[in-house]
């Protein structure tokens, strides 16, 4: 039985997933201090930089405009929001929090990590709304996995939005 591209996909991406929730047992020296410390360790800005869809319809926008901003503690707790268009061409906001989980340091400015975080997306509105589950008003709760690479003060990402496609990210730390 073949598989399809998309199916491979969606199972990778649960995959990924379940690996990302495993990732604090599997760190245990890391473990994280509760409540977090309201200390900055840095800021993060970033913006889109490619989007796939893995079943992409006639209507679907894969330019999402991203602009975001993070703020990370030393513990690697974060929180952010980011302004976007959607993938039908409607303003959308993501406010969140999450957590960053280093998996390899190959040098000592390259670090290889993980990053999981979940809050609320406004922005799927009208026809659209039921595009996202539980969207309620033009808002609903959604989480992000990503993997991605720091070097020195760049980043990158690869997120997961859900079942629907993935995206390429970039930015700065300051």
């Amino acid at each position: 039985m073949r598989v399809s591209w998309k199916d491979a996909m969606h199972r990778s991406f649960i995959a990924l997933a379940a690996f990302m929730l495993a990732i604090p047992a599997l760190r245990a020296e890391q473990n994280p201090i509760w409540p977090p410390l309201l200390e900055l360790d840095h800021g993060l800005l970033q913006t889109s930089l490619y989007t796939r869809h893995f079943d992409p319809e006639p209507d679907h926008n894969n330019r999402q405009d991203l602009i975001g901003l993070e703020l990370h503690n030393p513990q690697r707790w974060l929180a952010g929001g980011a302004r976007f268009l959607n993938s039908f061409d409607q303003e959308a906001v993501y406010l969140y929090a999450g957590r960053e989980f280093p998996l390899w340091e190959p040098h000592d400015n390259i670090t290889v990590r993980a990053k999981l975080t979940a809050g609320l997306l406004h922005g799927y509105r009208g026809e659209h709304q039921d595009n996202i589950p539980f969207n309620r008003h033009g808002t609903a709760p959604a989480a992000l996995p990503s993997l991605g690479l720091q070097w020195g003060r760049f980043e990158t990402d690869l997120i997961a939005f859900g079942t629907a496609g993935a995206m390429v990210i970039g930015g700065v730390r300051f």
